[in-house]
Formats: structure tokens, C-alpha cells, sequence
């Protein structure tokens, strides 16, 4: 008889999902609740800003390692195991994060952090989907995305909060109920599926494991320091770079041989599980590249706080979380493909929108589009991780949910690097051709110059009437150059959703009952 077949949980799933979505919310939270605080860590421990950048560094690239392994160490440890000790250890080190006295002590705990979060989502992630039946998976993946996709929206307005009126260390303390909790109920309602039990023998494969680490540890250092120091103009990236592209080809060439690898990569032959990891890591660079893009824009050139500029955000959030409650209870009726079609259009349409942001509009032009962002990140991550998931055996589940996660922790990183470098350096050829207007050539400059000198000469003296006016039509150009940065940005970002339509239609039909499948080692 077919232990993955006919194995239930003895808890009611919607017990276990309750357990693990705790901790589910909790790291994914903490992905992005310390952006805000960077300047209030770095005042605290008497460091810049940009060493203070390393508090969310070290925290990606310890999460990034582990995500990928997540299949094996369920194996080697037990999957009910494997989670309690990444709670655990992922709530006392948000309590050394809180105490750290400066910031080598900070990044260390963060690094702990990073390994105990790594490997709590994509486990929670195949716990509930082996504790739903096929049938109702989607309403698992519904569950799982309210956590995943409402939490890093969130956490940049909760963490501008809890900074402004107690203290950056109150957002890793925040951690310290939820983590108990999260443990305790874990302890109670999750357990292991029986074929964990046939892998517990398996060696560690050393070499994958420095690889991989070397790979996507460089990957990672690179994405999010490569705009800091002007990418391959600098020695420091280019070596990156370099140990980032060996690291991943010896990778791939060493699992591929294995007899035992840390990370299955033969399951990329399921053609499902290939197409919605790209699909997937679109979405991470669209998620958090709009979160990233929208912030940047509304504090730098529209003048909000910090604060208000994550209020402005918040309602995305809530219309996720709404959408997808709905959504789940579609999956099984509607076709996942038309679902991940009306979601793709959706978040096309929400880009577009934003692409016609300009210095004049209220906050209404920011919420509507972003309330519209996240019903169509629904409509996609529910349909999108039942279609990826849905040809797998259940043996299978944790090493493609590690991997799943994994490339949407790389399309964020893609995203926010994108966004950073696209601001910059798009400003500068918009600026550019703009300048190329400003010349006693054209009649329209000369016209707007006299007449703004006259208006600057009335109240002081002909040089420094003449001072101001090029001030102020410099610094028109600045600001136009830039808001054109942010328009082209939301209209790349729309161009790309475009262009996963296509990619849908690859996706096999997934049936309620998947056929017994013998499990193969």
C-alpha cells in the first residue's frame, strides 16, 4: 500500500495550519520590517548607514543558503524536528538581535536568524500541503499566501511604527510571544509523514553544500550591494560575480552526480514545477520591487515620512488578504490557467496605472493601484503554487517548496536591485536628453529663464536673481529626470507580466486525485 497516499494527518489541517502559519507570518515579517529602522540601528550602534545595511544582508544570505536544503534536512532531522528547532531558533535569535550590544553582535544574531528562517517557511509550506487533500489544496496555498504575501507589505508600516514610538529592538522582541506560541502549537498538532522516516540515514554531501553556499551566498552579496559599489565597475563585484557563476555550475554538476544530493534537482525535469519556479521569481521581483519603488518615491519626491508613506502601502495588504481567501475556494473550480491569467493581466494593469504617477497627484493615485496589485498577486500565488506543486509526490513536496521559495527570495533581490540601479541610472539618460533643451537656442527656455529671472531680480540683485533661476531649473531637472525613472520602472514592471501570458499555457492540468505514483530513490 502507498504510505503517501492514504497517510492523514491525525490533527485537523486546519489545527496545523494554525500552528505553522505563525511562524510563517513571523519570518516573513521580519524579511522586511528592519528596512525602516536602518537609521535609527545605525544611530544606536554609532555605525553608517551603509555598514548598518549589513543587518539586512547577513539575514538574506543565511536565509538564501538554507532554503534549497530545506528537502534534505527534513529528511535527515524529521520534518515535525526540522521545524521546531527553526522556531526555536529563529525566536532566540530575534532575542539576541533585540539585546545585541553593537553591530557585529547584530549581524551575527541576524545570521542565526536568517538559518533558522530559512528553512521555516517552505517546511510549513509542505506541512500544510500534506496535511490538505488534493482537492483542497488551493485553500492551503490560499492559508500559506495570506502570511506570505500580506507580511512583507506590512512590515516596513509596523516596523516605522514600533520604531518611531518604543524602539528599533522592539521589532525583533515583537517575535519573542509569537515564536512561543508558534512552538508549542507546532509541538502539539504536526507530525511527520511516515516515508520521512526512510531518509534518516542518508550521508551529507560536504562539497554540494560549500558550493551551493559559495554560489548562492555570493549571488545574494552581490544583488544587494551591487548599486553601492557601481556593480562591475568594482573588483569586489566582479569577483563576486565570478564566485557566484563557478560556485552555481560546480553546484549543478555535483547534484546532478550524486547519489544522495543535498538538493534533488532532477525534479526540475516536471515541467509544472520548471515553469512556475520562473514564473515564480517574476512575481518575488514585482512584489518587492514595488514595494521598494513606491516607498522611494513617495518620501523622496513627493515629501512624505517614513510612516505615512507605509500607510500609503497598507491597503495593498488588505486587499490581498481579502482576494485570497476567495481565491482558495476557486481552486478546483475555476481553472488554475484562467486564474493565473486574470492575475498576470491584473498585475500588469496595477503597474501601468502607477506608471502614470506624477508630482501633482493625491494619495488616491498610490492606493487604488496598489489595492489592484494585490488582488492580482492572489489571483497568481494560490493557482501558481497548487500548478507547481500539483504533479510532485508528497516525498517530493519539501525539496520543491525550498526551491519554489528560494527563487522568490531571488526575484526579490532581482527586483530591489533592478529598481535601485534603474532609478539611478535611467534618471541620468532622461536628464540628459532634457538638458539638450536648455539652450539659447530654443525659444521656450529663453522665454521660461527671462521671465523667472526678472521674478528672482525684483526681490535682490541681477547675480542673484540669475543664481536662483538656474537653481530652480536645475533642480526641475533633477526632479522631472527622476519621475520619468519611476514611470519607465512601473512600465518595465508591466511589460514583464506581460510576457508571462504565454508562459501559463505550459502548465499540465492538475486532477483532484493524482494517480498512485510508486515513490523512486
Amino acid at each position: 500500500m502507498d504510505h503517501e497516499q492514504t497517510w492523514h494527518p491525525r490533527h485537523s489541517p486546519w489545527l496545523i495550519a494554525g500552528a505553522v502559519m505563525g511562524a510563517t507570518f513571523m519570518e516573513v515579517l521580519d524579511s522586511s520590517v528592519a528596512n525602516v529602522a536602518l537609521p535609527h540601528i545605525a544611530g544606536s550602534l554609532s555605525v553608517t548607514t551603509s555598514e548598518a545595511t549589513w543587518v539586512l544582508t547577513s539575514y538574506l544570505v543565511s536565509n538564501a543558503i538554507i532554503l534549497p536544503m530545506t528537502g534534505w534536512l527534513g529528511n535527515f532531522f524529521g520534518r515535525k524536528r526540522l521545524l521546531l528547532i527553526c522556531i526555536a531558533l529563529f525566536t532566540i535569535a530575534s532575542m539576541l538581535c533585540g539585546i545585541a550590544a553593537n553591530l557585529q553582535l547584530l549581524i551575527l544574531a541576524r545570521i542565526f536568524q536568517g538559518i533558522g528562517g530559512g528553512a521555516m517557511l517552505p517546511i510549513s509550506q509542505a506541512v500544510l500541503l500534506e496535511s490538505f487533500p488534493p482537492a483542497k489544496r488551493g485553500v492551503a496555498m490560499a492559508t500559506f499566501a495570506m502570511g506570505v504575501i500580506v507580511a512583507p507589505i506590512l512590515g516596513p508600516t509596523l516596523g516605522g511604527w514600533i520604531t518611531d514610538n518604543y524602539s528599533w529592538r522592539w521589532i525583533f522582541y515583537i517575535n519573542l510571544p509569537v515564536g512561543c506560541l508558534a512552538f508549542f502549537l507546532s509541538q502539539a498538532f504536526v507530525e511527520d509523514p511516515p516515508y520521512i522516516q526512510r531518509h534518516k540515514d542518508r550521508g551529507i554531501d560536504y562539497i554540494g553544500f560549500l558550493l551551493m553556499a559559495t554560489g548562492i551566498g555570493a549571488l545574494q552579496i552581490m544583488l544587494d550591494k551591487g548599486q553601492e559599489e557601481d556593480w562591475f565597475q568594482s573588483k569586489w563585484i566582479c569577483w563576486l560575480a565570478f564566485f557566484s557563476i563557478s560556485g552555481l555550475i560546480g553546484f549543478i554538476i555535483r547534484e546532478l552526480k550524486a547519489e544522495h544530493p543535498i538538493v534533488d534537482l532532477r525534479i526540475l525535469r516536471n515541467r509544472n514545477f520548471t515553469t512556475g519556479l520562473g514564473l515564480m521569481t517574476l512575481v518575488g521581483a514585482v512584489l518587492y520591487g514595488t514595494t521598494a519603488a513606491l516607498p522611494i518615491f513617495l518620501q523622496t519626491m513627493m515629501g512624505y515620512p517614513a510612516l505615512q508613506s507605509g500607510y500609503a502601502l497598507s491597503p495593498r495588504g488588505v486587499g490581498a488578504f481579502i482576494v485570497t481567501f476567495f481565491v482558495g475556494r476557486l481552486i478546483g473550480r475555476v481553472s488554475s490557467k484562467l486564474l493565473l491569467i486574470t492575475g498576470f493581466a491584473l498585475l500588469a494593469t496595477s503597474s501601468f496605472w502607477l506608471a502614470q504617477i506624477n508630482m501633482e497627484m493625491s494619495m488616491a493615485n498610490v492606493v487604488w493601484p496598489s489595492i489592484l496589485n494585490g488582488c492580482a498577486i492572489s489571483f497568481i500565488f494560490v493557482p501558481l503554487s497548487t500548478s507547481t506543486m500539483g504533479h510532485l509526490r508528497q516525498s517530493q513536496i519539501a525539496n520543491g517548496t525550498g526551491l519554489f521559495n528560494l527563487m522568490r527570495n531571488i526575484g526579490g533581490s532581482l527586483g530591489i536591485a533592478f529598481v535601485t540601479t534603474f532609478l539611478d541610472r535611467d534618471a541620468q539618460v532622461h536628464r540628459a536628453a532634457m538638458v539638450s533643451h536648455m539652450t539659447p537656442f530654443d525659444p521656450a527656455f529663453i522665454a521660461q529663464a527671462g521671465s523667472l529671472r526678472s521674478f528672482f531680480t525684483m526681490h535682490s540683485d541681477a547675480v542673484t536673481g540669475a543664481q536662483q533661476t538656474w537653481m530652480l531649473m536645475n533642480g526641475t531637472l533633477d526632479q522631472q529626470s527622476r519621475l520619468w525613472a519611476f514611470v519607465d520602472n512601473f512600465r518595465v514592471f508591466g511589460v514583464g507580466c506581460l510576457c508571462c501570458l504565454p508562459l501559463v499555457f505550459l502548465f499540465k492540468r492538475i486532477s483532484a486525485r493524482r494517480p498512485p505514483t510508486a515513490d523512486v530513490h
